[in-house]
């Protein structure tokens, strides 16, 4: 995961620009038994997965720092999640072609990996942001060249992306649950990754989008639109159960624990 720069200990502060809303608000949870697997449990965030949240990128994203909103939020590169998702990642990249990426050159001649200041891999920085990301005017296109390479061959971004790029602003987490009777499950939580996903440093963050009204006008909601990524994330089976309990949330007038950013009853969505 990209990190960021952490806030003095001891000192909590919240940062946010205008359109974003607060941290702390109601939400609506459902748990239940992973049909794959009877020693696991899902936890989700109702309220975040059947939200209008969507992608704003190029339209209206305003970026996680200061006076570069064209870089979303690619500026601090990504962090590999282990090194099966960096050598998926560059079975991909040796496809890249100088049509798709900008910076082809420069990362075919001296690499487009590096460390960081605590010695964890991920992509590239490279002139203020990750060596991937194309910028605007570029002929092939603006945006993540891996995710263009996916759209070419007709492929889903998440195979093509690291883990942390296609997940975001999806959060998983796992946590072992020891039960009264002595018997233990792991509880697989699937949520909204909003600033205090990022660790303290997220509350230095210039903008988030995940609870910021502009990017909350989809026309379908997150369980639908992030269907692949979220597939992939629980397996056919689990998915499948979230989408009826997200439908059965959302057949109801006035579900409980709506998202604040979303937009209120009556207003017109995006298509």
């Amino acid at each position: 995961m990209a990190k960021t720069k952490k806030a003095k200990p001891g000192k909590k502060r919240e940062q946010r620009t205008s359109d974003e809303v607060g941290l702390d608000f109601a939400r609506a949870w459902v748990e239940f038994p992973d049909p794959a697997d009877d020693e696991q449990v899902f936890r989700c965030d109702l309220t975040w997965l059947t939200s209008r949240w969507t992608c704003i990128f190029g339209s209206g994203c305003q970026g996680i720092q200061a006076g570069r909103a064209d870089d979303g939020c690619c500026t601090l590169g990504a962090h590999f999640s282990d090194e099966d998702d960096e050598k998926r990642v560059a079975g991909h990249v040796a496809r890249l072609t100088p049509e798709m990426w900008q910076f082809h050159d420069v990362g075919t001649d001296s690499g487009w990996t590096q460390l960081d200041e605590d010695g964890e891999r991920q992509t590239r920085r490279w002139k203020g942001s990750c060596i991937f990301q194309n910028r605007p005017g570029f002929a092939g296109g603006a945006g993540c060249s891996l995710h263009i390479l996916a759209l070419k061959e007709g492929r889903e971004p998440l195979e093509t992306k690291p883990d942390v790029c296609w997940q975001l602003p999806v959060r998983r987490t796992y946590d072992w649950i020891d039960r009264p009777d002595d018997t233990r499950v792991l509880q697989i939580s699937i949520g909204e990754y909003d600033r205090r996903g990022w660790g303290p440093g997220g509350h230095d963050l210039h903008w988030w989008c995940t609870s910021a009204t502009s990017a909350h006008g989809a026309g379908d909601p997150v369980y639908v639109t992030y269907r692949p990524e979220l597939t992939e994330m629980m397996g056919k089976e689990a998915y499948d159960r979230l989408a009826e309990l997200c439908e059965d949330r959302l057949a109801t007038l006035l579900p409980m624990a709506p998202h604040p950013a979303d937009p209120k009853p009556g207003a017109t969505t995006r298509p």
